[in-house]
């Protein structure tokens, strides 16, 4: 058969296109789905009984469940060391800096009416973060959730980070309440139908607070989870046919304690009669467990409908799942991580979870499925933390790792090949909730807490025998603590933010 020659020209470009789809279909979706505040015995892939995650678990019966993953004690700094790859020793952002000397940042109404006052102190403008490299490497790329790290307006607002997309809280204060005045979408407010109300409000005294029909003035009308699926989904639906990164960083199950009617009373139901938690610090409930178990359901549900959508649209076997939390369970709100045993093996209460560098503090579910190339099933011990992600995604993409990453690559421990590159140790410092540094070397974990009261003795504990951090045996090993004043000289860096100083680090490095 011969081909016209005026044809060719036409033939070679759509085979030149024909490539190209082919060649950028080969590059890998990623979902990064991040929960707010849950803990690491809160899935069922983690031994949790009461609070039912099948779509969650079917990840981890897909794929791969990590038992020794790491992230920080509480919502900003965890966020940062994710984006960018550093430990909290070298982090620009070390602890939630509120940034309060624009005005009144946690009057809700005021924040309403100026935008200004919304958001936490922002991330420069020179920062790599996942998204900038992701995006650089083609990929489209969507934040659908709670940013945290830079306010409305700024250098650290999502879409000067590389997010082509963001549809979300950009204030971790806002999302204090799920029924709030607005979202964000790129730069624009979306107005939501509710009413402005302070969340740290108490239940009346002269109303019945056994009565359920007392709290329906804490429901309002538009559920701000209700429209993050919404837009993930929409997000997945516009880019199907090239490559995309979307960060799903939910809200859930962070307090305050507002779920779907429908799931509450399932979980009522199953729990029975319970203590209603009155309020002061979010918003009263009268069924506290019942209500938390519904808000980590309506979440496994929304992972549900994002593996549907994936299944729908054709590109669910290209597409790497993974799920992590920020932090560990949090000790108020009316939260009952006790009652949970939130914390699995580790302790739950207050000193030992959110805020703390303790394991019932840090240490998180972690999960990765990726259909064909991870092993269904499979559980890796390997330690490894959130700022790994970072040269991970470059080692998949073939990318040169940007400079002054802490992290390393767990691509090899994900697809279960032959794990070259290990921490020889993992480095946290944490200048709030008195002031901590923590350090983990094998199965040695040091930790120094009240350092802002110039604590600056260390406590060692031995994981592989003490799991929960009871026994203290600092005395019977100088060695380790040696070593560990020397990673602690070597790893902490004076903070930029005056306000995340611990003199106590900052005396021992003179």
């Amino acid at each position: 058969m011969r081909i016209s020659l005026k044809l060719l020209p036409v033939l070679l470009l759509l085979a030149t296109t024909a490539f190209s789809q082919n060649a950028t279909k080969k590059k890998p979706n990623v979902i990064y789905i991040l929960a707010d505040d849950m803990g690491y015995g809160e899935l069922g892939a983690y031994g949790q009984t009461k609070i039912e995650t099948p779509n969650i678990d079917a990840i981890a019966k897909n794929g791969k469940k990590f038992t020794q993953h790491y992230a920080y004690p509480v919502c900003a700094p965890s966020r940062y060391i994710l984006m960018t790859g550093q430990n909290s020793g070298k982090a620009f952002i070390r602890g939630n800096h509120e940034w309060g000397e624009r005005g009144p940042v946690w009057d809700f109404k005021a924040m309403e009416e100026n935008p200004y006052l919304e958001g936490q102190y922002p991330i420069p403008d020179s920062t790599i973060t996942i998204a900038k490299v992701l995006k650089g490497a083609g990929y489209v790329t969507g934040l659908v959730g709670k940013w945290g790290l830079g306010s409305p307006m700024s250098a650290g607002q999502p879409n000067n980070q590389g997010f082509d997309y963001f549809y979300g809280f950009n204030c971790q204060r806002q999302d204090h309440t799920y029924y709030n005045g607005h979202l964000w979408e790129n730069e624009n407010r979306v107005p939501m139908d509710n009413k402005i109300v302070d969340p740290a409000v108490k239940f009346p005294k002269d109303l019945d607070p056994l009565d359920e029909k007392n709290y329906e003035i804490y429901q309002q009308k538009d559920y701000a989870p209700d429209y993050l699926i919404k837009a993930a989904l929409k997000f997945i639906d516009k880019n199907k046919n090239q490559p995309f990164f979307l960060y799903y960083p939910t809200p859930l199950p962070h307090v305050s304690l507002q779920a779907p009617k429908n799931l509450v009373d399932y979980y009522h139901k199953k729990f029975g009669d319970e203590k209603p938690f009155l309020g002061g610090s979010y918003f009263p409930c009268r069924y506290p467990r019942a209500t938390y178990a519904a808000m980590i359901t309506l979440l496994d549900q929304q992972v549900g409908q994002l593996i549907d959508k994936l299944k729908k649209e054709g590109v669910y076997e290209n597409t790497i799942i993974m799920f992590c939390s920020d932090n560990r369970p949090t000790f108020n709100g009316g939260v009952d991580p006790t009652f949970f045993n939130s914390a699995g093996p580790f302790k739950d209460e207050y000193g030992w979870g959110k805020g703390f560098l303790h394991e019932g503090g840090i240490r998180e579910p972690f999960l990765v499925q990726w259909p064909g190339k991870i092993k269904a099933g499979s559980t890796s011990d390997f330690i490894s933390s959130t700022m790994d992600m970072m040269p991970t995604f470059c080692d998949l993409l073939g990318l040169k790792t940007p400079k002054n990453i802490d992290g390393i690559s767990i691509l090899p421990a994900i697809l279960g090949k032959p794990q070259t590159k290990e921490h020889s140790y993992l480095y946290f410092e944490y200048p709030e909730y008195g002031g901590q540094q923590a350090i983990r070397i094998g199965d040695w974990k040091g930790v120094r807490l009240n350092m802002l009261k110039g604590n600056a003795k260390w406590s060692l504990y031995n994981l592989k025998e003490d799991i929960q951090e009871q026994d203290d045996v600092a005395n019977a090993h100088p060695d380790i603590i040696k070593k560990m004043q020397e990673i602690s000289k070597r790893e902490h860096q004076t903070p930029a933010l005056s306000r995340f100083i611990i003199p106590v680090l900052e005396n021992e490095m003179k």
